[in-house]
């Protein structure tokens, strides 16, 4: 009997991937675990198994390809073996989750690929549904779901349906009428009298040939789920930046002592970005409201503190997240923010890496850059940019001194946290830093 594999989560949060690339070819003998294909997530590659023996007859996805996870990506059988019935979702099937280890499913001939007519079939949303994460984005974002299309399994509408779909007022839910892409009120925000009179479709200019060579390159994989992700952020918060400098003096001295010690005592000397990810954690429980989610109808506070961590790869930008760094000394923090590093810029990092982060981090102090404005990483109500150590004046008992700090801007989503409470906690994290060396043995 043939087996049909099936597209695996990768985290509660991702609900597509992209077939990076077919590792075997139609007709090629393969063992259960063998290397199926490479997957793309918004963060990571991921290597799909096959979760039988036999032969790959059908690919059922093109490389490239964005598809919903739980969706059938290949089938495993005998050479010769009739499959057309398989994928058309007419009769019943062994249904095998790629994941290790996996216990095999039957299915009933409830959806299209041999896939049960999902969980979310009774969900609001589409003819298909919707899933939980794309009912939170709706109500975040006022956006109707009985008007999305579903690009998911069985026309399940899901997050980035969402994105792309426009925000409507609520006298607009009610109106009848075509729905534009984009409308006349805030943020595009379609209004009632939009309904009624569709404004035109503006045909978008075309640019006059450049003299001199182009390169053209394709907006896919992660580039585009950034882009995606960059869009729905700040469209879909009310994003407002603080700015503020900390002297960084108690920082140059502890570090000074580290790299003179370390050696004897068998310590390595912590970065700057670690002792900022330590004063953070230790600054957040005194915030609550800082370390959060906005989800539209309710703010979900948290009591353990998990930091998301922007790092730059050549495959573009990963946030791996530091599970519990409230508890975790500067040594641990600057360990696992080192391993986690290197496994986002070798391709390595796991889905679970990526996922449940509070609160966030950027650090682009070490590219020179002295002013920014860091993008929200929806859901979580704040990020924080950290930029370079540079010389700044004070006024001092013998006047103007220049001492080293550090500039630091919150971004915050302003739809659940106020100014004021986002500035206290500004100012703690600044005396957190500032006395960076009792943080540190404390």
């Amino acid at each position: 009997m043939a087996t049909v594999v099936v597209l695996p989560k990768q985290g509660n949060s991702v609900e597509s991937c992209i077939i990076v690339r077919w590792m075997k070819n139609v007709g090629d003998a393969v063992k259960e675990g063998d290397g199926l294909c490479e997957v793309e997530t918004d963060k990571a590659t991921v290597e799909v198994p096959a979760t039988a023996s036999g032969v790959l007859l059908t690919q059922a996805r093109k490389q490239g390809e964005d598809v919903p996870v739980q969706t059938p990506i290949a089938v495993i059988g005998n050479a010769g073996e009739d499959v057309a019935g398989l994928l058309g979702g007419t009769a019943t099937t062994q249904v095998v989750e790629a994941s290790t280890p996996v216990a095999a499913q039957t299915t009933t001939p409830a959806g299209p690929a041999g896939v049960t007519g999902g969980p979310a079939a009774s969900a609001p949303g589409g003819e298909g549904g919707s899933s939980p994460r794309a009912r939170e984005a709706a109500v975040a974002r006022g956006v109707d779901l009985a008007g999305v299309a579903g690009s998911g399994p069985n026309g399940l509408v899901i997050e980035r349906d969402i994105a792309n779909a426009p925000r409507m007022t609520p006298a607009a839910k009610a109106a009848g009428g075509t729905i534009p892409a984009v409308g006349t009120g805030l943020a595009g925000t379609v209004t009632a009298a939009d309904r009624m009179t569709p404004l035109a479709t503006a045909t978008p200019a075309v640019a006059a040939p450049v003299a001199g060579a182009v390169t053209d390159i394709p907006v896919k994989s992660i580039r585009k789920v950034i882009a995606e992700r960059m869009r729905q952020s700040i469209s879909t918060t009310a994003q407002l930046t603080l700015n503020t400098t900390a002297k960084a003096t108690a920082m140059n001295a502890l570090r000074a002592r580290y790299k003179a010690a370390g050696e004897s005592v068998g310590l390595a000397a912590p970065s700057v970005n670690d002792l900022i990810l330590l004063a953070v954690a230790r600054t957040l429980p005194k915030f609550p409201m800082v370390n959060a989610h906005f989800l539209g109808d309710k703010i979900r506070q948290f009591s353990d503190i998990h930091l998301g961590v922007a790092i730059d790869t050549e495959r573009g930008l990963m946030v791996p997240v530091v599970k519990d760094a409230g508890r975790k000394s500067v040594a641990e923090i600057g360990r696992e923010v080192k391993s986690l590093a290197k496994a986002c810029q070798e391709g390595a990092v796991k889905p679970e890496q990526l996922s449940g982060s509070t609160f966030t981090v950027t650090n682009l102090g070490a590219l020179g850059i002295e002013h920014f404005t860091p993008v929200l990483n929806v859901p979580e109500i704040a990020i924080l940019g950290v930029r370079g150590i540079i010389m700044r004046p004070y006024e001092g008992a013998k006047g103007v001194e220049f001492i080293p700090s550090i500039a630091l801007s919150l971004t915050i989503d302003h739809q659940g946290l106020d100014g004021a409470p986002a500035a206290r906690f500004l100012q703690a994290l600044v005396k957190a830093i500032e006395a960076i060396d009792l943080v540190v043995a404390a």
